[in-house]
């Protein structure tokens, strides 16, 4: 089964998806924020289109390794997907819009393409942090 990854902004949620092998993620789309019901309206659709029901979301941390009101209001959407019948999991996303910023730079793409991409990179990289450390449980367990 697939699995959705969401890089939660205040603006935009970026969107990744794994293959149907849990391996690998994908930057798959950036959705712009409608305000929670609408948020949670849209992460099902694609939750349905591609047969999730596990969704991985990106929470951030401040510099002390704790949560602020960052996360807090990540959390309100978390909950609004669990409520929703998603199974939803969080995974540390310390940096990821940073590292995703840095790999759009290397592929020197003009700053107005980065800025259309690099939330659904950024969940990408989310995603697949997520699946490497449930593949590595998984070969130690």
């Amino acid at each position: 089964m697939r699995i959705l990854g969401l890089d939660v902004g205040t603006k935009t949620l970026g969107v990744a998806l794994s293959d149907e092998l849990g391996l690998c993620a994908h930057a798959l789309r950036t959705l712009p924020r409608r305000g929670t019901r609408l948020d949670v309206a849209q992460v099902q659709a694609l939750c349905e289109a591609y047969g999730c029901q596990h969704v991985v979301v990106g929470l951030p941390y401040d510099c002390q390794g704790r949560e602020g009101p960052r996360a807090a209001r990540v959390r309100v959407l978390g909950e609004a997907l669990r409520q929703a019948g998603l199974e939803v999991t969080y995974q540390d996303e310390s940096f990821s819009t940073v590292e995703a910023d840095k790999v759009l730079l290397q592929a020197d793409l003009s700053r107005r393409r980065r800025k259309q991409v690099v939330d659904r990179l950024a969940a990408a990289l989310i995603l697949q942090s997520w699946l490497d450390e449930r593949a590595s449980r998984m070969g130690a367990g």
